[in-house]
């Protein structure tokens, strides 16, 4: 139906604060009328949740009750809320520079050697002889064998070990999905909001507790400076699954060999499962693991994710894999591997098969050659980071072994120095707090930029904390 011009139509939008208060758009109309105009376009003023009149807009409500565990779930995911406020800062200085080091997205074009691999299988797609179409939903053989021999050699890790997916974020649920709802879970604190989000919606969890700013029957290891971010396993309960990332976003802190001896040790002598998120291993620098499975045992308490998204660029292509050990049983003696492979099956097609020949250039010696190219300049960006804020005073951590740069403002809400950042320096960084109560006084920078913009942020960081 055509637009009146005398039309006047009541916008709402999602808006919603994510854990901590934000000076941004604070004050705001409890509703917009807005004159509709003969080009059909209107100006969209977002609502506080609490005033929109839901019920006098909508007239009809199914009998459908809504899943309890989401309402656990406490306002955004991190980085949609975190894309919000940017949204809302521009929307403020329209004309601003903004710099992104917030999400950790990849901003550095994909080397040839790999795309020229992709477009190959792309064309070959449009000729009889090269045409597929559903393939092997745990991946095609070729790229599973150069997974195993290209990061897993001599570990006892073979292809059929190995199914490749559309990343390693989804793979965490697909993980959950096996384990089900009735399992406990630890993690790391701080640690990426996946592991703890996917919880909650399993229903593995109990309600958030606001005083302390944790779920119910969640096991948070402490990771800090004072402990190496690496957790007083003496102090931790048993629980059936451990998510467990290193190197760790958002710390960047990676786990010694020593470290994850006694974590394989402790989960044996437990009977859990670590799930291993090694999705930084390219970024190790020094001689610390780089998969799990380098850690004798580790192959019946372990399994292990990853992906090419920080490697590669693969941030929009969607490429990962996960390892689940044919060793690795459930405590009636069914493998792991099988329940995850039938959960893929159901739950899955398969990922692209232009993205598998991608990941297959990735692998071969000048894909990986051109990977570890772009790696480096990403680990320069840290390099940079780390000493600009360094000079400024401020206790920096990470940056080493991973394009992360987790820096102390202590005393400070981690939202409020958020805030602060990018109301005076138009820079995007991430609250710590956004990634548990134990990033709380902490900022993470990522040094997912280009090279100009890495600098002209740390420009501008040095002229506000001079």
């Amino acid at each position: 139906m055509a637009l009146q011009n005398h039309l006047t139509t009541a916008i709402s939008s999602s808006s919603s604060a994510f854990l901590a208060p934000s000076n941004l758009g604070s004050s705001r109309a409890s509703n917009a009328s807005v004159p509709a105009k003969k080009t059909g376009a209107v100006r969209c003023v977002a609502v506080p949740r609490e005033e929109r009149p839901v019920r006098a807009l909508l007239s009809y409500k199914t009998k459908v009750s809504r899943n309890a565990n989401m309402a656990k779930l406490q306002a955004g995911y991190l980085f949609p809320e975190i894309a919000r406020r940017k949204a809302a800062h521009l929307q403020k200085y329209p004309d601003a520079k903004v710099i992104s080091l917030g999400i950790g997205d990849t901003t550095e074009p994909i080397p040839d050697v790999i795309t020229s691999g992709m477009a190959k299988r792309s064309y070959a797609l449009s000729t009889l002889e090269g045409y597929s179409g559903y393939g092997a939903e745990q991946g095609e053989k070729p790229l599973r064998a150069a997974i195993a021999s290209t990061f897993y050699r001599d570990l006892g890790i073979g292809e059929e070990d190995i199914f490749v997916s559309d990343g390693a974020k989804c793979d965490i649920s697909r993980l959950q999905v096996a384990f089900g709802s009735h399992v406990t879970m630890a993690v790391q604190d701080p640690s990426y909001p996946a592991y703890v989000d996917s919880s909650v919606i399993m229903g593995q969890t109990g309600l958030f507790q606001e005083d302390i700013g944790k779920y119910a029957k969640i096991e948070y290891m402490k990771c800090t400076p004072e402990n190496g971010f690496f957790p007083d396993l003496s102090t931790v309960a048993r629980t059936d699954i451990i998510f467990f990332c290193s190197p760790n976003n958002p710390t960047g802190s990676a786990a010694t060999r020593e470290q994850l001896t006694r974590l394989v040790k402790f989960a044996k002598d437990n009977g859990s499962i670590i799930v291993y998120d090694s999705a930084y291993a390219l970024y190790v620098s020094d001689d610390n693991p780089r998969s799990i499975f380098e850690i004798p045992g580790a192959k019946e308490v372990a399994l292990e994710t990853s992906s090419f998204s920080k490697y590669a660029g693969f941030t929009g292509v969607r490429l990962g894999w996960t390892v689940v050990p044919k060793e690795l049983l459930f405590s009636d003696g069914f493998p792991v591997a099988k329940d995850f492979s039938r959960i893929v099956c159901t739950c899955f097609n398969g990922a692209s098969n232009v993205a598998q020949a991608g990941g297959l250039a990735c692998l071969s010696p000048e894909g990986l050659s051109a990977m570890r190219e772009v790696i480096g300049f990403y680990k320069e960006n840290t390099e940079i980071i780390v000493d600009t804020f360094s000079s400024l005073g401020f206790k920096v951590y990470g940056g080493k072994n991973a394009p992360y740069v987790w820096v102390h403002f202590p005393g400070r809400s981690s939202w409020d120095v958020f805030s602060e950042i990018l109301e005076k320096t138009h820079v995007v960084t991430t609250p710590g707090s956004g990634f548990g109560p134990g990033g709380e006084g902490f900022v993470r920078v990522s040094a997912f930029g280009h090279r100009d913009n890495i600098l002209e942020a740390c420009r501008r960081f040095k002229q506000l904390y001079k």
